[in-house]
């Protein structure tokens, strides 16, 4: 199939078609498409101005009239344009109407988020691998330029400014295969399925998903869901990206109507090649968008020690919170079953001008202020604080050593950002890399890789474990940051996991949740208490600083304000120790 088509998105085989010239760009089946819908969208929001040119072309023939004239003006003026066709000489009397319609289909064209996919049976350090990259960057070319000469012969000269814009595709895929598992196996439906080999993103990434926040957690089920999907599973509709998380090789299946959300996994998780995982049984296996009935849900399939996670094709779940939760539900069961301890928080590895390094864990659910706390320090501390490594800012690990040492581990490699609680500047900061969500609207998000793999998955020695509060008002200056007497107070209170929803989740007002973890913690409550006990005991009794943080984010006004005095009351702490 040469391309995919939806109201969203548009998904182009180069492996089947790739336009090399303008003439090429406007023949193709794809932009009769594109071009089709765009010609029904006028009608259907009746733009008197644009009309009064298409409705010079019969109505049936409009769209290949049209496309007709644009292929004429690729080659010949205006003038010469007029002479071969009465309905072209009406339609270019309204050459500035003409004009304006192509600059309005241009900016429908880049508001599409376009993805390319390109089929490869070689290495990915292969010749076809460099092309593939080269492939971008030659298509964007290809479509500016059947742009520009368009346009400018409506125009009438040629452009004083020109604006190099992305106007290719927003990413690009080469695949491959991957069978990790034999034709007998349980999981052969899978195999048909090709894999990301190498990713190609043109920033800034910018995508629009039918939900701004994410409800629920992810319930366990004690026989395979796969049963339900494996006999209807349309392998050539799914891709693969074979990543890590934390120490656990996962494989992430997704429907290719959720192409940013899969794609948005590379800022989150680190990318493994497939030449580093051929033949390889993953830990963990996600099947994201399946032709399945009811909420997403995890099983442990213990005869062959995989972890798997399913989720529904519908928009219930168009939204990348739900992409990364299940992956980090099926990874921390896991650990909780290893006898580890997995963290909802943020963990930052600080170099103080001294020399003198610290590592601080900030523990709470979604939106208690972890990310915004450490920015806070970030900024404030300035020169003070010669680097700052973020661990992990969204989800840990506490993992005990042979030697019976108690270290933290990231399980990302990047940071799931809620725009609205970070100060003004932050996403332009980030532009080249980011990734972003729904960016004018509530909860809006982004996307962005703050450390290496191997950074992550050091081991850090904890200095100081604190709880996110960001409701408690009533916090006198000195009082941001509070530690426990005793290891049983502390305990109730990380147990206890109580916040103030922001918005995040389906949740308002203030909440409780066990351990602030609903993803692994909740499902194996049973199994975590003890290990909490056995953890922050240990910490404790080693002179670990275990307390409260009050960052006082979801108190009216003190979104800003709160995290920053958090901060400064934290860095007089680490600088007086």
């Amino acid at each position: 199939m040469e391309y995919v088509l939806n109201d969203k998105q548009l998904v182009m085989n180069f492996s089947e078609k790739f336009c090399k010239t303008e003439i090429e760009v406007i023949n193709s089946s794809c932009f009769a498409d594109v071009w089709g819908k765009f010609i029904d969208h006028l009608y259907k929001t009746e733009n008197q101005a644009f009309l009064g040119v298409l409705n010079i072309f019969p109505k049936k023939k409009v769209k290949k009239a049209t496309i007709d004239l644009l292929k004429h003006l690729l080659v010949f003026s205006v003038e010469e344009v007029k002479e071969q066709d009465p309905f072209f000489c009406q339609a270019l009397e309204k050459q500035e109407v003409l004009y304006d319609l192509v600059q309005a289909f241009y900016d429908n064209w880049r508001r599409i988020e376009r993805y390319a996919v390109i089929s490869t049976k070689a290495r990915m350090n292969s010749v076809e691998s460099d092309a593939f990259i080269e492939a971008q960057t030659a298509f964007n070319n290809v479509v500016l330029k059947t742009y520009r000469t368009i346009c400018e012969k409506l125009y009438g000269a040629k452009f004083p400014i020109y604006r190099q814009l992305p106007a290719g595709v927003n990413a690009a895929l080469l695949l491959s295969k991957n069978a990790w598992m034999g034709e007998n196996s349980y999981y052969s439906f899978l195999s048909k399925s090709e894999a990301i080999e190498q990713i190609v993103i043109r920033p800034p990434f910018i995508s629009y998903s039918a939900k701004n926040k994410r409800t629920g957690t992810y319930q366990e089920v004690f026989t395979n869901p796969c049963d339900a999907i494996k006999d209807k599973f349309k392998a050539s509709e799914y891709y693969c990206y074979a990543a890590m998380v934390g120490s656990a090789l996962t494989y992430v299946y997704f429907h290719r109507d959720y192409l940013a959300h899969g794609i948005t996994i590379c800022n989150l998780f680190e990318f493994v090649p497939l030449s580093e995982v051929k033949g390889k049984k993953p830990d963990c296996i996600y099947i994201f968008g399946c032709d399945i009935e009811g909420d997403s849900v995890f099983y442990h399939d213990k005869e062959n020690q995989i972890y798997v996670g399913v989720a529904p094709h519908n928009d219930s779940i168009d939204y990348f919170g739900y992409m990364k939760k299940m992956l980090l539900t099926l990874y921390n069961v896991s650990m909780i079953e290893q006898g580890n301890l997995p963290l909802h928080g943020a963990c930052v590895h600080i170099t103080m001008r001294s020399g003198e390094t610290k590592n601080i864990i900030i523990i709470g659910d979604s939106g208690a202020g972890k990310s915004e706390s450490l920015e806070a320090l970030s900024e404030m501390a300035g020169d003070n604080i010669s680097a700052q490594l973020t661990v992990f800012d969204d989800m840990g690990t506490f993992k005990r050593m042979p030697n019976g040492e108690i270290l933290a581990f990231g399980t990302e490699i990047g940071a799931f950002v809620r725009l609205d609680d970070m100060t003004s500047g932050y996403a332009y900061k980030e532009m080249d890399r980011a990734i972003f969500m729904n960016p004018d609207k509530v909860n809006s998000r982004l996307v962005i890789p703050v450390a290496t793999y191997p950074q992550i998955m050091l081991g850090y020695k904890p200095d100081m474990v604190l709880y996110a509060n960001n409701y408690e008002q009533d916090v006198k200056p000195g009082q941001e940051v509070e530690f426990f007497d005793n290891v049983k107070d502390a305990e109730k209170d990380f147990i206890r996991g109580a916040r103030f929803a922001k918005g995040t989740t389906q949740e308002i007002g203030l909440s409780e949740t066990f351990f602030a973890n609903p993803f692994g913690p909740v499902q194996r409550e049973s199994m975590t208490r003890p290990l909490i006990d056995s953890y922050f005991s240990q910490l404790y009794n080693e002179g670990v600083k275990i307390g409260v943080l009050h960052t006082r984010l979801a108190v009216p006004g003190m979104e800003h304000e709160g995290p920053a005095k958090a901060a400064a009351q934290l860095f007089k702490i680490l600088e007086h120790k």
